[in-house]
């Protein structure tokens, strides 16, 4: 598979999530981001989930933590929503911390830490290195993200376990597959709109389906990129173990309407007393060129944070 995808239509083929969940290519449009970010799940909801993950032995403890990767930056806000208008196909994250040294009870108040590319794989902090292949400038996309900050966040655990996040689809980079970069925390507290203190207790990474990843691609703004892409099997992070190894179930929002995104679940299983320096297994896959060097940049003016 290339980024320079050989149909651009959408096709009525879907693939099987490993987890089990139906999953189906979506549309490009931005204004169904209200739609694909509206609050579906309730709290009772929530509560079964959380009881049905303790209870039914399907707990794992993801053992494969991997490196944080060249891009990582302090200081995410604490937001749900980490999109800064760059467009790309919505996503919903749902993810349950569970303690899997302890039954698999729900981790309450643990922050959970994401952030991954755009569209055309440039991370916020460096927007100019080269994501491989060919591709617009980070600049030419011309919305109004903040370089520094877009597609970062934190969010903190409920009593459930359960933090929610709204983002795109993320895009691809030489010589990686598509991914979305995760930290656990615990012990810390929220202050001046940031997550600070206490310990990480994960780090790893979340992957997708080839097939889906597939029929994304061939939509803009992600089709502008083209050159060749990784796959799940050729990639240097991921283990080929499916869940376990940070593989998402995918699900459409409306299978009417594909263009208005994706949901995307996950549990976590770690262990509260463990700490994780990032420094894990696995490349963090540097682009061919421009690659970051020195200090991340730390004067740029960061949007107001929420939760």
């Amino acid at each position: 598979m290339t980024g320079n995808h050989r149909n651009t239509s959408i096709t009525r083929r879907r693939a099987l999530a490993v987890t089990g969940g139906t999953v189906a290519a979506g549309g490009l449009a931005v204004a169904g981001y209200q739609s694909a970010f509206a609050e579906t799940a309730t709290d009772a909801e929530a509560s079964a989930t959380a009881s049905a993950t303790s209870t039914s032995g399907t707990c794992m403890q993801l053992l494969s933590s991997v490196t944080e990767g060249p891009y990582y930056l302090d200081g995410a806000l604490v937001r749900k929503d980490i999109t800064e208008g760059k467009s790309g196909v919505p996503l919903t994250l749902r993810l349950t911390v569970v303690d899997a040294t302890d039954g698999c009870t729900p981790v309450s108040g643990a922050a959970v830490e994401i952030w991954h590319c755009d569209a055309w794989g440039y991370y916020s902090g460096y927007t100019t290195a080269n994501p491989g292949g060919s591709a617009p400038a980070e600049s030419e996309e011309g919305d109004s993200a903040n370089d520094n900050t877009y597609l970062r966040g934190y969010q903190i655990a409920n009593a459930n376990g359960v933090v929610k996040f709204e983002t795109i689809f993320p895009g691809w980079y030489t010589p990686r597959t598509c991914h979305i970069h995760v930290k656990v925390h615990t012990g810390g507290e929220k202050a001046d709109g940031t997550y600070e203190g206490g310990k990480v207790n994960h780090t790893g990474q979340l992957f997708f389906d080839d097939d889906i990843a597939e029929e994304i691609f061939a939509l803009e703004p992600y089709s502008q990129h083209t050159g060749s892409y990784t796959t799940l099997a050729d990639d240097m992070v991921y283990d080929g173990g499916g869940a376990a190894d940070g593989l998402l179930t995918l699900k459409p929002v409306h299978k009417s309407d594909l263009s208005k995104g994706y949901k995307g679940f996950l549990t976590l299983g770690i262990d509260p007393d463990a700490e994780n320096t990032g420094a894990g297994s696995g490349g963090g896959g540097t682009p061919p060129s421009g690659a970051p060097t020195g200090a991340p940049p730390t004067d740029a003016p960061s949007p107001s944070a929420s939760s």
